[in-house]
């Protein structure tokens, strides 16, 4: 076996249309400035793509970038990231997967992959050391995306995948690599467009060595050190996996109920992963390399099944007023198998269940009811009857049936399963989040409910701890490995773990912005370092995430985002919670003033030309 030391710097770009693949060499300025993952897809596709192109044209592409820890065996390091044009949002999306292709990929020698173009044909990709084979995939088509990935699996150390929904351009559908998935925005469906069903990497080639090892094997220690004595990473994921969320949310008026009108419920428990753990028998089923262990199964009825996130369960579960935790993992499966977004697909439900209480939209649909909940699922996934509106998302549904007050969405991305009521920093990084209603691009409810840090219901201080963790997120998200690390790696130092609550919490409610410099992130960057034997400090690694952060936001801005899309939906604004003590509104524009200083945008959202250059965001140039 061949040896890689530090990273290839190699990426893949492929032309559909043509059949055609030329080999791209990452400058070394680039991975200084975007380290990999995440930021690197985006500077990738910032140089080939003009603002405008229509998200299932042919001029999309799909960038995946594996960073540089993937293959060298760091702990929770089994992942990749990939970056498109959403066809649900219409701006730019990313996901970061876990699964086998991202190692596939990397260990075949290459760093990445673009594939840009269209099809005439339905084909899949198989990628080696050599480059790339169009291979047939008439016979794939169709097929959902377990079965594809089997029929693949012949010369393949893991591969992407789409399914039905897919092929059908579903606007929510998502790529399977394994039972993970690249979830939001569409993907899939932009797979789907290029008449690309899959893409399978031989893998197995190249074994990758940092050029540091001594200095590595000291990161990796101190680093499972931490997860290991971790109560979140080692104890409730690892015992519960993110299911471990139910009870916390209930407790803290987070959980999304009935179309997000409550925040707890009686029931909650029957859905937890303190439950499911005890009913169905779960054992572990993660990405690899992990140390985590956030990933479960469990016989259910007979069948050896993955235990729903959390996400799936908030969103196909309370927000439905589902209690079954079987019907829950049935839902799940069915859109594991069609390859479908359970969380916008859940959204989209909870929708048209209201709508159809108020006479807006006609469907069987009722909340508390599972029936018809998989058929309408597999209509979605296949464009049938009223499957062919809700396969379009709840801001298309709303705009055409009415009921937008109560369609949860930020930017056309449904809302995880968070209500920001009960957090309301948490409102403000839902709000400005680039990709639209997200909860990985800042996880503000981590420090106002989870860890009790900062007074969840104040303004103060919020715009300050939402770019902060914007910044560390997307700097994780470019190396890459999982952001749960951060539970750990900033918890489990001296700062953190022996200052006194009560200091804590004076400074992070009164002046997180100074709170934040002090908070030991160097983890991270001495992985990077130990990898690929260039220095980088606390500062350029924070640096680095605010970079990719302000890069996405002018990739956006450049499609017409702005102050005007940075909001909540009207039900979070202005309806008040039974739930809830008193009255409260989310003080939304006294935080996103805040926010847009803090970040360096002007009054209207848009990155400031200072901001940008600080940042040594360049113009777009063609590659």
């Amino acid at each position: 076996m061949q040896e890689i030391t530090g990273t290839s710097n190699r990426i893949l770009e492929v032309n559909l249309t043509k059949k055609s693949f030329s080999v791209y060499e990452v400058p070394k300025e680039d991975l200084k400035l975007y380290l990999g993952g995440k930021g690197l897809a985006l500077k990738m596709l910032y140089d080939r793509m003009e603002p405008g192109i229509d998200p299932l044209g042919e001029d999309n592409m799909i960038a995946i970038h594996t960073g540089v820890l993937l293959g060298t065996g760091a702990p929770c390091s089994g992942r990749f990231a990939a970056v498109t044009k959403s066809p649900l949002t219409g701006i730019m999306t990313s996901c970061s997967c876990g699964g086998a292709f991202g190692m596939a990929l990397k260990t075949s020698g290459w760093d990445g992959l673009i594939v840009k173009g269209k099809s005439n044909t339905p084909v899949y990709l198989y990628v080696d050391s050599k480059g790339v084979e169009f291979r047939d995939a008439k016979k794939l088509w169709g097929m959902d995306t377990q079965k594809t990935q089997e029929e693949i699996s012949k010369d393949s150390g893991g591969a992407l995948a789409i399914g039905p929904a897919g092929e059908n351009l579903v606007l929510y559908a998502n790529v399977a690599s394994g039972h993970r998935f690249l979830g939001r925005g569409g993907m899939g469906a932009v797979m789907g467009s290029k008449n690309l069903k899959a893409i399978s990497a031989k893998g197995k080639e190249f074994k990758i060595l940092p050029v540091n090892q001594k200095k590595f094997e000291k990161a990796k220690k101190k680093a499972t050190d931490y997860i290991n004595g971790n109560d979140i990473s080692a104890g409730s994921y690892r015992n519960f996996g993110t299911n471990a969320n139910v009870n916390l949310n209930n407790a803290g008026g987070l959980l999304p109920v009935r179309n997000f009108t409550g925040g707890t419920h009686g029931e909650a428990h029957k859905i937890s992963g303190e439950e499911m753990a005890e009913k169905f028998k779960t054992s572990y089923s993660t990405c690899k390399p992990c140390t985590i262990l956030c990933g479960h199964k469990g016989n259910i009825n007979g069948q050896m099944r993955q235990i729903p996130e959390y996400e799936t369960v908030g969103l196909m579960g309370s927000n439905l007023e589902i209690f079954d935790p079987v019907k829950i993992s049935d839902f799940n499966e069915i859109c594991t198998l069609m390859g479908m977004d359970t969380i916008t697909a859940g959204g989209t439900i909870a929708w048209a269940m209201e709508a159809t209480e108020r006479g807006l939209f006609k469907s069987d649909l009722k909340f508390g009811s599972a029936d018809g909940v998989c058929e309408v699922l597999k209509d979605i996934a296949h464009m049938k009857g009223i499957g062919k509106d809700l396969a379009m998302g709840s801001r298309y549904c709303s705009k055409k049936y009415g009921g937008e007050d109560f369609a949860i969405q930020v930017k056309g991305l449904e809302m995880a399963a968070y209500d920001p009521r009960g957090a309301f920093g948490q409102g403000l990084s839902y709000a400005v989040a680039n990709r639209g209603a997200c909860h990985l691009s800042a996880t503000a409810f981590g420090l106002e409910v989870y860890l009790g840090l900062m007074d969840a219901y104040s303004y103060r201080s919020k715009a300050s701890m939402v770019k902060y963790q914007e910044d560390i997120y997307s700097a994780i998200n470019s190396l890459q490995t999982c952001v749960f690390t951060v539970f750990p790696y900033e918890l489990e130092t001296l700062l953190m773990k022996y200052s006194p609550r009560p200091v804590l919490k004076f400074m992070m409610n009164l002046m997180a912005g100074v709170a934040m410099r002090f908070v030991d992130v160097s983890l991270w960057p001495e992985l990077w370092s130990a990898v690929i034997g260039n220095r980088l400090g606390m500062t350029a690694f924070l640096r680095v995430g605010a970079r990719v952060q302000v890069l996405e936001r002018v990739m956006n801005c450049a499609e017409g985002i702005s102050r005007k899309d940075d909001t909540l939906p009207d039900r979070l604004l202005n309806e008040f919670r039974k739930c809830d003590s008193k009255e409260r509104a989310i003080p939304l524009e006294k935080m996103l003033n805040r926010y847009y200083f803090v970040r360096g945008f002007d009054k209207n959202g848009i990155p400031k030309e200072r901001t940008v250059r600080r940042l040594k965001i360049k113009k777009r140039m063609a590659v």
